[in-house]
């Protein structure tokens, strides 16, 4: 059977097709924070610069969780809609009916309105770049652009080694919590690529890789059975897909952001 190491880092043009409800924080902790410290290894110098000011020296890693962070404050509601995408397989998202309180992918193009323009106070700028970075972290997990009707696997129960959970946590952190690796060793362990398939990653829109990962999404939906335990023969066959949007999802965020301030 092949494993998903094939689709690693060339799975970029694909077109999508899931729906999905978030509950759970996706990637965890240690995913958004991955994420963003392999995106720092792609910025351009005066990209790193400007960051480094909004920030005040706060790295891309640390802020990647602020997403999920503002969850316990009712006053970023407005936000819970924005951390996925409701569509069904067979409609790519710009064919899709959008949820009027925002989604995944306009929450990313309204983070990158906020900061492109130059009449934004600093305040908002900090604000919407930290939740850039973790909003495109979100796109590159498979289940952010999952089922509505299971929201997005968080109630596909299924058994994690003894543990119950269900298949959104797997995905979320479940596996990266057993391959036990921090995110620097994660970012510090990511496969070799060539300037080629970094420029063919980077290529496209933010709705054109909302596509991708619903196609990624698919294959995670057939990977399972209610109520069937997994364990390390399915860390075997799927981690490198983690591992892939890991880093697919770092250096896409590096680009949105060389873009945004080069």
């Amino acid at each position: 059977m092949k494993t998903y190491k094939s689709i690693l880092i060339l799975v970029a043009f694909v077109f999508v097709l899931p729906v999905l409800n978030a509950s759970n924080p996706f990637w965890g902790v240690t995913g958004h924070r991955t994420i963003g410290k392999i995106a720092e290894d792609y910025l351009s110098s005066k990209a790193k610069r400007k960051i480094e000011e909004l920030l005040d020296g706060q790295s891309l890693a640390l802020v990647s969780t602020f997403g999920d962070d503002i969850k316990s404050d009712k006053r970023y509601n407005e936000f819970y809609t924005w951390h996925y995408i409701n569509m069904p397989f067979d409609v790519k998202y710009e064919d899709s009916e959008k949820n009027e309180n925002g989604d995944l992918v306009s929450g990313i193009e309204k983070c990158k309105q906020v900061l492109l323009d130059k009449n934004s106070k600093k305040e908002d700028k900090v604000f919407y770049l930290k939740l850039l970075v973790h909003l495109i972290g979100d796109l590159h997990q498979p289940m952010h652009v999952g089922r509505s009707e299971d929201k997005g696997g968080n109630d596909i129960q299924v058994r994690w080694f003894n543990d119950g959970t269900n298949l959104h946590s797997v995905w979320d952190s479940k596996m990266i919590e057993h391959y036990n690796m921090t995110f620097t060793e994660l970012a510090g362990n990511t496969d070799k690529i060539s300037k080629e398939q970094i420029k063919y990653l980077q290529n496209g829109t933010v709705a054109d890789w909302a596509n991708e990962t619903q196609q990624l999404a698919i294959k995670v939906y057939g990977s399972a059975e209610v109520g069937e335990k997994l364990g390390y023969n399915y860390m075997y066959t799927n981690f490198e897909l983690v591992r892939s949007q890991l880093q697919v999802g770092g250096v896409r965020l590096a680009q949105v952001l060389n873009t945004i301030f080069s």
